[in-house]
C-alpha cells in the first residue's frame, strides 16, 4: 500500500500536465497526469506534494488546497505488472493492490519550469484535458475539482488492468 500525491497546478485556465513518456516500468506510461509522487518516510502529504512538484517541475508551491482522497483498488494489477510493485506492496493472498492518493490543487506558485526526467510538461487548457490519454477515473476527480466550492471528498476507483470497473464517491456508487 502506497500513499501518493497529485497536484493540479492552474494558471490562466490551464493545468500543468505531465505526459509520462520517459520513466521505465511506469504504471502511468503514455498517460497524462498532474505532477506528484510517492510519500517518503516522515513526510506528510503536504510535504510530499511540495517536494514532488519542485523536483518534477521546478515550481515552488506557495500554497496548496487538499481537495480529496482517492483510493485506487487495482484488481490483479500486481500479477500483470510484477516489476512495478515491491513484495511489500502485494497482498500475500492476491495480486490486488490498493493505493491512496492525496489530491491537491494550487494556483499560487513561483519559479520557472524545468525539464522533467519522467516526461514532458505542458500547460493544457482545462477544456482540452478530456482529449488527452488519461485514466478514466481521472475525469471524475477533475470534474470535482473544477468547482472551487466542492467539499473535501473520498473517491474509490476500482480498476481491472486499465479498465475502470467501479467508482464510489463519498460512499455512493456513481456511473
Amino acid at each position: 500500500m502506497e500513499i501518493t500525491t497529485l497536484c493540479y497546478i492552474e494558471d490562466d485556465g490551464k493545468y500543468l500536465m505531465l505526459h509520462r513518456t520517459k520513466k521505465k516500468n511506469d504504471i502511468n506510461e503514455g498517460k497524462w497526469i498532474a505532477p506528484g509522487g510517492h510519500c517518503e518516510n516522515g513526510e506528510s502529504p503536504d510535504d510530499c506534494v511540495r517536494r514532488e512538484v519542485l523536483e518534477e517541475t521546478g515550481l515552488t508551491l506557495k500554497s496548496v488546497r487538499f481537495r480529496g482522497i482517492v483510493t485506487f483498488y487495482s484488481k490483479a494489477a500486481a500479477g500483470d505488472r510484477d516489476e512495478l510493485y515491491t513484495k511489500e506492496e502485494k497482498s500475500p493472498f492476491s495480486n490486488d493492490v490498493t493505493d491512496y492518493m492525496c489530491l491537491f490543487t494550487s494556483d499560487d506558485f513561483e519559479g520557472t519550469l524545468i525539464s522533467c526526467n519522467e516526461g514532458t510538461l505542458e500547460w493544457v487548457s482545462r477544456e482540452r484535458i478530456p482529449e488527452l490519454n488519461l485514466w478514466k477515473g481521472d475525469l471524475i476527480f477533475l470534474d470535482l475539482i473544477k468547482n472551487p466550492e466542492q467539499p473535501f471528498f473520498s473517491l474509490k476507483l476500482t480498476y481491472e488492468g486499465d479498465k475502470l470497473t467501479e467508482a464510489v464517491l463519498d460512499g455512493k456508487v456513481i456511473e
